[in-house]
């Protein structure tokens, strides 16, 4: 694959947050450097890194997200919020359980647990 400046640029600025961005978050951000560039062309492009295995794609109910973090990890979701924050959960027996149980190769686990942030909780004393 040829080199894109404008890949390049949103694969920077997806590298630079951990905040699991959409596709118009990363335009917004996009056109502080690039002014000229379409929604199109970010999206041609997260598609591209998506295919190329540079970033993750996920998928938040009616959402599309991007995420740069490739290695196996899992999300809480803030059902207050909706922040997304990447999860590291240790049970990795899952695969081997459906395996055995449903007869199901399974090629990925992608967990996400849903509940309430640690800002609106209230601590009840």
């Amino acid at each position: 694959m040829r080199f894109s400046h404008q890949r390049e640029v949103i694969k920077e600025i997806l590298y630079a947050t951990n905040s699991h961005p959409t596709a118009d978050w990363v335009f917004s951000k996009v056109r502080m450097s690039i002014p000229s560039i379409s929604l199109g062309t970010v999206y041609r492009n997260l598609k591209q890194l998506d295919y190329l295995g540079v970033i993750k794609t996920i998928y938040d109910g009616p959402i599309t997200r991007y995420d740069w973090n490739n290695e196996p990890h899992d999300h809480f979701k803030c059902k207050k919020c909706g922040a997304l924050v990447d999860v590291a959960l240790s049970d990795s027996s899952i695969k081997e359980n459906i395996k055995d149980k449903f007869n199901f190769k399974v090629d990925d686990v992608e967990i996400t647990l849903i509940g309430t942030c640690n800002k609106h909780l209230k601590i009840n004393k």
